[in-house]
């Protein structure tokens, strides 16, 4: 089972300009080693049957002969290859010689796509030997004793999967005709091209590759010729990549004498599902698509191969990761600062009131309302950090809540809560030595309570503390830290809470407030609602009760961004976490992910205000509406059925 991936190559096979029959040779060598790793899609080069620096040669009667009779030898001697394959080559029709991709399958040649934007200045001069898609009248090219399709926006279609043929100069264009196609259907484009190499120019190609699968909502993959074409005057590197939907999934080395083979895996499903949900992508589609699509119906290649992901699946999607790390911290935080300041500016509040437990999310929300209230010429003495010691309060947490409260110099007060709830058992006729969810639960609504009165007093907002990773799983007490006046970390998964706090204390801060920062970072996550046990320490583990957090994150990631199945979910966090945990326990855990998602529902129904800081939010105002009586049986039956 391949969960909707298709495995496609990016080929730059050495060359000999003119010499049809070693070209085919070094190709149809890439094709079998493609096919023996599993590929099912591969493209060429432009001109790769001939070489593209033939130049006058393209007028030759003997090249284009050769090359036709190395093109019909190729695809017999690769007959037994259940491979899509693209080759690039020069042909006549309608009296003109077009630059064209050969599209063939199983010995059998499914179609023509010619060039639709001739290069034709610096260095290019294309249009002295070609004609453009443009001004053809033919819509059959013959080759051999048959004829062929022939069509710049012909549209290979094998299921739910369709293929877009693109050469070179026309990802470069204002309007692709790749941006057509995807429009028209294609969900992987595939361009042969022959791009030179300049200081720079390579960074460029990247770029464009990369926004036009992004783009087109598309996989891209993109084949450039390399070693052997003429340098005459040009230097040809053998640049592949292979992209999808913004991401640079894999690509060549470069400026080799070595044949190059990139081989990937495009997410036909998760691409879908984004054009499902931006219903922006087929916008003004009418203006210039054509009235009917002219369709190529072809059998996804099947192969013997067992199938192995080779693109990299990553454990901690919402954690930023390479170059762009601090500055992506940065913003995160920035983000949720504005939305804070808007939010005090507008209610004209100066004071805000924070419960502070020692733990990760409320430490987040001090220092993100900290640095609002410095933005905003606020002295932070206006910020009431409140400890609520408990029943389960530990010395670890209840020392670090004070450090941190002091060294950030926050006002500070301790309002103990066990004298409220001891109380409030008795009105309720609750045994305090029943630790049950009322016992726990209680708690928690005394502290907002608590929370609340202090901002009535004080006139200020309750910042809310809570994250992403909890709204999912319903870890939160209804109407007790569920609720807040505004909530900084409501968009924040737990694993990027955590990576947000110890990133904070090796950059913002110094002195005891980092070594509180990171003694927090390292505090097992708990809700302190049970007592510690006889050597004081944390007897209630969160991730003991509802599961690494981890997996939870990665679980709600791939449901929510792409609305994966359970099965394939389970396929990518067997992958991702392959020397981390055995199958059953991730089957287990997904699993009650999926139960208690879909029966916390109600919670995430009313949540207060905050800010969306990444691409996937549980709001009920704009990301995500679901019915609060929405039942999970199809997909834990699904999950149950799962090896």
């Amino acid at each position: 089972m391949n969960y909707g991936f298709v495995k496609v190559a990016a080929a730059s096979p050495h060359v000999q300009v003119a010499d049809c029959i070693y070209n085919i040779q070094r190709i149809e060598v890439l094709m079998r080693k493609a096919s023996l790793q599993g590929v099912q899609m591969i493209a060429f080069p432009e001109m790769s049957i001939t070489g593209y620096t033939c130049m006058d040669l393209f007028m030759q009667h003997t090249l284009l002969r050769n090359a036709e009779q190395a093109l019909l030898q190729l695809v017999e001697k690769t007959k037994d290859l259940d491979l899509f394959t693209v080759v690039g080559m020069p042909l006549m029709t309608d009296n003109r010689l077009l630059n064209t991709a050969v599209i063939f399958c199983k010995g059998e040649i499914l179609g023509v796509v010619p060039k639709t934007y001739l290069s034709n200045y610096k260095e290019f001069q294309e249009e002295r030997w070609f004609t453009s898609a443009l001004e053809l009248r033919d819509q059959t090219v013959l080759i051999g004793n048959k004829y062929y399709p022939l069509d710049n926006l012909l549209m290979f279609t094998a299921g739910e999967i369709a293929v877009g043929i693109e050469i070179c100069e026309d990802l470069w264009v204002p309007v692709p005709p790749s941006s057509q196609l995807a429009m028209l259907g294609a969900n992987i484009i595939l361009n042969i091209s022959a791009s030179n190499e300049l200081t720079g120019k390579h960074s460029y190609r990247k770029q464009l590759v990369a926004q036009q699968s992004g783009r087109c909502i598309s996989g891209y993959v993109y084949a450039s010729s390399g070693y052997g074409e003429s340098t005459t005057d040009l230097v040809f590197a053998g640049s592949c990549i292979i992209a999808e939907n913004s991401t640079i999934l894999k690509e060549s080395e470069r400026l080799t004498t070595e044949e190059q083979l990139i081989v990937s895996e495009i997410d036909i499903q998760n691409l879908m599902h984004e054009r499902r949900v931006s219903n922006s992508f087929m916008k003004g589609g009418k203006l210039f698509l054509p009235e009917e699509t002219r369709q190529v119906f072809f059998e996804l290649p099947k192969t013997d191969v067992p199938f192995k992901l080779t693109r990299p699946i990553i454990a901690h999607p919402f954690i930023p990761t390479g170059a762009d790390l601090a500055e992506r911290c940065e913003e995160i935080i920035r983000i949720q600062m504005l939305g804070l300041a808007r939010r005090i500016e507008h209610t004209g509040v100066k004071t805000a009131v924070i419960g502070i437990s020692g733990g990760l999310d409320s430490t987040l929300a001090l220092l993100v309302t900290a640095m609002t209230f410095d933005l905003l010429g606020i002295s932070r003495k206006q910020i009431i950090g409140i400890t609520m010691p408990g029943f389960g309060t530990t010395d670890r947490t209840y020392s670090n809540a004070v450090q941190l409260i002091q060294s950030l110099g926050i006002t500070f007060r301790e309002i103990s809560i066990k004298d409220a709830c001891i109380q409030h058992f008795k009105d309720i006729g609750h045994d305090s030595n029943n630790h049950d969810v009322t016992y726990e639960n209680s708690q928690a609504r005394e502290r907002t309570q608590i929370l609340m009165d202090v901002a009535n007093q004080e006139n200020g907002l309750v910042i809310g503390t809570g994250d992403l990773s909890e709204l999912a799983l319903g870890w939160a007490t209804f109407n007790g830290d569920h609720m807040s006046m505004y909530s900084v970390n409501g968009s924040i998964p737990k694993t990027l809470v955590k990576y947000l706090v110890e990133w904070i204390a090796k950059n913002k801060v110094e002195g005891v407030s980092r070594d509180t920062l990171i003694d927090i970072a390292n505090t097992p996550i708990s809700p302190e609602l049970t007592p510690a046990d006889s050597r004081g320490n944390i007897t209630q583990k969160t991730e003991d009760l509802v599961g690494p957090y981890e997996l939870h994150d990665f679980f709600l990631y791939h449901f929510i961004r792409f609305g994966t199945t359970p099965s394939k979910i389970y396929f990518l966090a067997k992958t991702a976490f392959e020397n981390v945990y055995e199958p059953a326990f991730v089957k287990k855990w997904l699993y009650v992910f999926f139960r208690r998602f879909f029966q916390q529902q109600f919670k995430r129904n009313c949540l207060p205000d905050g800010p969306k800081v990444g691409t996937i939010s549980l709001s009920p105002r704009g990301d995500w509406r679901m019915p609060s009586d929405a039942v999970a049986t199809q997909w834990l039956h699904e999950i149950e059925s799962l090896d």
